[in-house]
C-alpha cells in the first residue's frame, strides 16, 4: 500500500484512511495475522477483510475488486491479500484501519514509513 493519503485519520471523525491507487493494485496485509472476516456483508466497505493480528489490533480492509484470501487463513506481513476497487464515486481506492483494543487508531502509525 503506498498510494497517496486522501483522506487522513480524524481522532474521534473518522475510523480510518483513503488511501488512492490503481484499480487492481495488490493489497497488503500491515502486519501478519489471522483472517477473521472476508467477504462483502458490510455495505459501507465494499468487499472488506479483516485480519486479527493479535488479543488486542484488528485491521480492516475495504472497497477490494477481489479477495484473495478466506477467512481463518493466517497471512504474513506484506502477503498479498486483495486488490485495490473503488469508493461509492467510482475512484481507485482502500479504506484503511486499525482497532486497538476495539478504539479506531491512525493506521499510518502501523504502516512501514513513507518517504
Amino acid at each position: 500500500m503506498s498510494g497517496p493519503v486522501t483522506a487522513p485519520f480524524v481522532s474521534g471523525k473518522t475510523k480510518g484512511i483513503v488511501m488512492g491507487g490503481r484499480v487492481g493494485e495488490p493489497v497488503r496485509a500491515a502486519s501478519g495475522g489471522r483472517v477473521v472476516y472476508a467477504g462483502g456483508r458490510i455495505a459501507a466497505y465494499g468487499k472488506l477483510i479483516i485480519i486479527k493480528h493479535d488479543a488486542h489490533v484488528l485491521t480492516a480492509y475495504g472497497n477490494n475488486r477481489a479477495l484473495l484470501v478466506k477467512e481463518g487463513t493466517d497471512v504474513k506481513a506484506g502477503e498479498v491479500i486483495a486488490e485495490m476497487g473503488v469508493d461509492d464515486k467510482g475512484q481507485a481506492s482502500l479504506r484503511f484501519e486499525v482497532r486497538a483494543d476495539g478504539t479506531p487508531v491512525d493506521p499510518l502509525k502501523y504502516l512501514p514509513k513513507r518517504q
